[in-house]
């Protein structure tokens, strides 16, 4: 986008002046196509005028507002505390309601988070770059798209109309005007058809009387005279269509479009995306509709000067995304039938803009089945940018979280406004669910799912007020499907004491996983040792994945280096109990495995009052893994009061406080704390565990951590 003045091309400011007065004859069409071409006109000093286009310093001034204040510097027109407690949920907020906080108008205004990708949607804007986006849904890349569309300029906007090609049927022309011109000259056409056609009819109806005078007077013969009197009906009939063919067909139509069109063609087939010819069963008599009449744009065409999404790119076919790239090319792109058995492919017109700006969108798998050459294009005339899932926890990011409470409510229309309390939760349900200390969740909308259900209670309730209370039951009420069937689960072990936490059993050991995003589950490890017919082997059953079944293996080697029995005569079983078809993946039940399998080893029970989780490398360290909180959350639900997780995760750990009291929570660093916790006996297992420190190498003492990443992927 060029800030100041903007000019119309030379075509589109031809073609504004001259159709206003354009005939509506084949002929003034083809005059018309004939100075189209011509280099001769420029648009004036003082602009267009076509209903929409801005002189100079209404767009100087529409652009500074528009590109220069970046939604990330806008500030909260709220009371904020002069001195700002650190600790205050609100970040200095003085507020009783969200409704004395004011919502900004523009869309980019209302984007929290993700200042690297408003910066970079500001960049493309201004350049008309192209842009992909991948990242966790939810995070706002749709919302960025549409706030680039309301930062482009609106008096660019062109309608495109397709014409009757009397040379070529099958071969429609496609004019381009300014918006706003493209009803007038449909309305033009229409007024003059009309006008031909009551001429026709008024000379129609006189030639049928007078032969129906003729035959009945002179004549004599009425049924000859009726049926020339229907004859004569029939021809002016079928000569009107010509005059109907010549009305052209307005495929886009920008006249009402306040701003630059946006264009979500996710999921879009060929036709909807590429535009399409309507198939026509009546293909002679004269009872065929014309090919430029059956034409219909596609997203590429209707997004032009505008912004053209699509997310989950790499669900488009092969053949799609090639068309795509052409359009981004190009800058024009014919529309054709899409089914080749359709009478539609015999149509293809004339070139029609496509002179868009692509926002690709997905999640990481999205750049796999990508076509690698449209990737090339976006990058090569664009940016790339990975959206952020967490943003760290300040007082400001705090206020523009409340800001977004106000927001969600003032969008939806119809929920109460929420109270102080209330906004105070959300947050400390957006530090829980960022599963980082430090930080907030950027993953809006679910986030801002639980904001309209809390409302939705509220309303219920006939409440003046959304209240903290309102937003507690609604986090109950709000959970996923993988929390709902966890829980299930859980109960359902219970029935059949599946799940067993007193007491003390050799080789099974309460293991931690997640399902989803936002649920965790118990899930029970069992090992056994036999003796083997052959080589000895470690064999894992349980629907294990990938980095399961590695993460096995670096166990067995930590197995071999520390038992003093000779393993290659023994086989190793590990069951992970009840998994289900969705199976095992990641490699968080790694000391879990480790303890099941040494524990049948050395025939030493474990405490079955014990949960654990955590990755294991193959020197017996005890690495991070993701969802701590949630899995803490299913041990205490499952009745264990200890859980053992890695020591670098004990600053995302952020439970409900119901749970608090039920769990104590037990940080290591090294394998060998895992067994001092989680053995039974104090000889045996004290020489087991000074005997693993010195054999493994890492021997590290208590309280000297392993630092894991600030931010561990979920495992």
């Amino acid at each position: 986008m060029v800030t100041g003045r903007k000019y119309i091309s030379r075509r589109a400011y031809v073609r504004s002046s001259d159709d206003s007065s354009m005939s509506n004859d084949t002929n003034t069409d083809d005059s018309l196509h004939e100075r189209e071409d011509s280099p001769d006109d420029a648009p004036s000093e003082e602009g267009i005028d076509d209903g929409g286009s801005l002189q100079h310093d209404e767009a100087e001034e529409v652009d500074k507002k528009t590109i220069d204040d970046l939604g990330s510097d806008v500030e909260i027109d709220a009371d904020v505390a002069e001195n700002v407690d650190e600790n205050d949920l609100l970040g200095g907020l003085q507020i009783e309601t969200t409704d004395e906080i004011p919502v900004p108008d523009r869309l980019v205004d209302q984007v929290i988070g993700q200042e690297h990708a408003r910066d970079v949607i500001m960049k493309a804007a201004k350049q008309r770059r192209h842009v992909m986006m991948i990242g966790s849904p939810g995070t706002g890349k749709s919302m960025l798209a549409k706030a680039m569309s309301e930062l482009l300029p609106r008096e660019e906007l062109q309608d495109v109309l397709v014409y009757h090609n009397p040379d070529d049927g099958n071969r429609p022309k496609v004019r381009t005007v300014p918006a706003g011109k493209g009803d007038q000259i449909v309305e033009a056409h229409k007024e003059e058809a009309r006008k031909r056609n009551q001429m026709r009819s008024f000379l129609m109806w006189i030639i049928i009387a007078v032969v129906l005078g003729y035959s009945l007077i002179i004549a004599q013969q009425v049924l000859l005279g009726i049926l020339a009197a229907g004859i004569i009906y029939l021809a002016f009939r079928y000569g009107s269509r010509g005059s109907d063919a010549m009305i052209p067909n307005l495929i886009v139509n920008n006249a009402d479009q306040k701003s630059a069109p946006f264009q979500d063609a996710t999921g879009a087939h060929a036709g909807a995306l590429l535009g399409d010819v309507r198939h026509d069963p009546f293909q002679s008599g004269g009872m065929e509709t014309p090919s430029h009449d059956r034409v219909e744009p596609g997203a590429i065409h209707k997004s032009n000067k505008g912004v053209l999404f699509v997310d989950e790119i790499n669900t488009l076919d092969v053949r799609s995304q090639q068309h795509l790239m052409t359009a981004i090319q190009e800058g024009e792109f014919s529309i054709t039938g899409q089914s080749e058995r359709s009478s539609g492919a015999m149509v293809q017109t004339e070139p029609v803009p496509t002179d868009f700006i692509m926002i690709a969108a997905g999640n990481l798998d999205a750049m796999e089945n990508m076509h690698p050459a449209l990737r090339s294009r976006i990058k090569g005339y664009g940016y790339e940018v990975y959206m952020d899932d967490t943003i760290e926890d300040t007082p400001e990011m705090r206020r523009k979280y409340a800001r977004f409470v106000a927001q969600e409510v003032t969008n939806d229309g119809r929920l109460p406004h929420f109270t102080e309390e209330a906004v105070e939760e959300l947050i400390l349900e957006a530090r829980r669910r960022a599963g980082r200390k430090g930080h907030l969740t950027l993953e809006f909308r679910n986030l801002g799912g639980l904001v309209r259900v809390a409302g939705d209670i509220a309303r219920g309730e006939n409440a003046e007020l959304t209240t903290r209370d309102h937003v507690l039951q609604a986090k109950r009420r709000a959970r996923s499907i993988e929390q709902q069937i966890a829980d299930q689960y859980i109960e359902r072990r219970k029935d059949y004491e599946l799940s067993v936490n007193d007491g003390f059993v050799t080789g099974r050991v309460n293991g931690l996983a997640v399902m989803g995003e936002d649920s965790g589950i118990m899930l029970p490890v069992m090992a056994e040792v036999t003796p083997s017919q052959g080589p000895g082997q470690v064999i894992a059953t349980g629907q294990l994945k990938e980095m399961a079944e590695e993460s096995v293996q670096n166990v067995s080697a930590i197995i071999k280096k520390f038992s003093n029995q000779d393993l290659s005569e023994m086989d190793v079983h590990v069951q992970f109990v009840q998994t289900g078809q969705q199976g095992v993946d990641g490699d968080s039940a790694s000391i879990t495995v480790a303890t099941a399998v040494i524990s049948a080893l050395e025939d030493i029970p474990i405490d079955q009052s014990v949960a654990m989780t955590g990755s294991l490398s193959v020197r017996g360290d005890v690495l991070p893994v993701g969802g701590v909180t949630h899995k803490i959350e299913a041990a205490a639900k499952a009745g264990c009061s200890t859980v053992i997780i890695p020591a670098a995760n004990e600053q995302d750990v952020m439970i409900e406080d119901e749970y608090k009291e039920m769990v104590d929570i037990i940080p290591v660093s090294h394998i060998s704390e895992v067994l001092d916790v989680a053995l039974e006996g104090e000889p045996e297992k004290d020489s087991l565990v000074d005997r693993l420190k010195s054999i493994t190498g890492s021997a590290l003492n208590k309280g000297q951590g392993v630092k894991g990443p600030s931010s561990p992927s979920p495992q």
